[in-house]
């Protein structure tokens, strides 16, 4: 597994824009909330300090000084990779899954553990209000910030986000198997963040059988399985959701969910 490493002693120099972009607390309260994992891969670490050093300028005003204190990150590298599908399918099946969100110039949409190329869909395909993208990788946060300055980015746990940026009118669930709660933990969340008519969208544009695969090879990241439609409906309907769409097909996965409780 490859991850990134910086010793006790090493710095970054990050703006204090990024810093509250990143999350409304300290950076280093979030590093510590991190699983420890070993992180080796060097060029992955240069890249992510490259990418933040390439954020700063001289118009950023102050500058916070971070000490990451073994940082040791998940690596989320297979996420990017698909060995299923062509670029061709890659781009109608992430099309089909944007489309499903009905998506306007008002929302207010999560996005949970994204690719970057899926967040490079949204922004290109979409205009809406707001975009927050929550991870729980910096690597991946730090690229997606580079690219699209206007997206917000949260590096944290789903359940963690602060209610100040909702309540959103989509919520996207890019990989549900890497969250390291229960199904009934998620809905509670997700119910107390969405506003009236909000839609849920759980997907995977692989399918059931590479979770499954990717379950035995990274089993410190994949922790569940993508849910069956019955336990999923019985969830569901304890938070106020109901299924408007559901396909589990071997190389697909989506469920679409409808709200129809009021804002907490």
């Amino acid at each position: 597994m490859s991850s990134l490493l910086f010793s006790s002693s090493s710095s970054l120099l990050i703006p204090t824009p990024l810093l509250s972009s990143l999350r409304q607390s300290s950076l280093h309260t979030q590093i510590s909330l991190l699983p420890n994992y070993y992180y080796n891969n060097s060029n992955n670490a240069h890249t992510l300090y490259s990418s933040f050093r390439s954020l700063c300028s001289s118009t950023d005003g102050q500058v916070s000084v971070v000490n990451f204190q073994d940082l040791l990150e998940k690596d989320w590298s297979f996420l990017e990779s698909d060995h299923l599908n062509s670029p061709k399918q890659q781009t109608q099946k992430t099309n089909l899954i944007i489309s499903e969100a009905e998506i306007d110039s008002n929302s207010r949409v999560l996005v949970s553990i994204p690719s970057e190329d899926f967040v490079d869909r949204l922004v290109d395909s979409t205009k809406c209000e707001v975009i927050l993208v929550v991870h729980d990788s910096l690597f991946v946060l730090a690229g997606i910030k580079e690219k699209h300055d206007l997206v917000k980015c949260w590096q944290g746990e789903l359940i963690y986000v602060p209610e100040k940026w909702g309540p959103f009118d989509v919520v996207f669930l890019c990989y549900l198997p890497a969250l390291p709660f229960d199904l009934q933990q998620i809905f509670d969340t997700i119910a107390k963040r969405c506003s009236p008519g909000a839609r849920l969208v759980i997907s995977f544009s692989q399918g059931r059988e590479v979770v499954d695969q990717q379950q035995k090879e990274y089993p410190d990241v994949v922790l569940s399985d993508l849910p069956h439609k019955q336990n999923l409906e019985r969830v569901a309907a304890d938070h106020s959701f109901e299924i408007t769409k559901f396909v589990d097909e071997p190389g697909f996965y989506l469920a679409v969910l409808k709200f129809s409780g009021a804002v907490c």
